[in-house]
């Protein structure tokens, strides 16, 4: 059992089955991802640095970046999508697909390729 595993059974349904998605996806994309609590956020680490992380909200889920650049950078793809700078907002019951979890990683990945964190 994991952190992230510890979380998740605090959750109610849907938002439970959702995340557990999203986590599935994350673990499919980056599978050397190491899960970890960050901020009290479920986080997915790579080399150290946070290349994602999830919650549930009272009214759906979240995804967090753990950055401020990567939603500005991605804005065309995320327009349906109520966000902050820092957390873009889904439905309870309707995981982000594949190749938008995909577009975050990678985004998130470059900038600390670039910025080492």
């Amino acid at each position: 059992m994991t952190v992230i595993d510890d979380y998740l059974a605090t959750v109610a349904s849907p938002q439970r089955e959702t995340l557990e998605k999203l986590r599935s996806i994350i673990l499919e994309l980056v599978p050397d991802a190491k899960e970890v609590i960050s901020y009290n956020l479920p986080a997915f680490q790579v080399s150290g640095k946070i290349v994602g992380g999830f919650a549930a909200t009272k009214n759906g889920c979240s995804y967090y970046p753990f950055s401020g650049h990567t939603l500005e950078v991605l804005a065309s793809d995320l327009s349906e999508f109520s966000q902050t700078k820092g957390s873009l907002h889904f439905a309870k019951d309707k995981c982000l697909t594949k190749s938008l979890v995909k577009k975050l990683i990678q985004q998130r990945l470059r900038e600390i390729e670039i910025n080492g964190r």
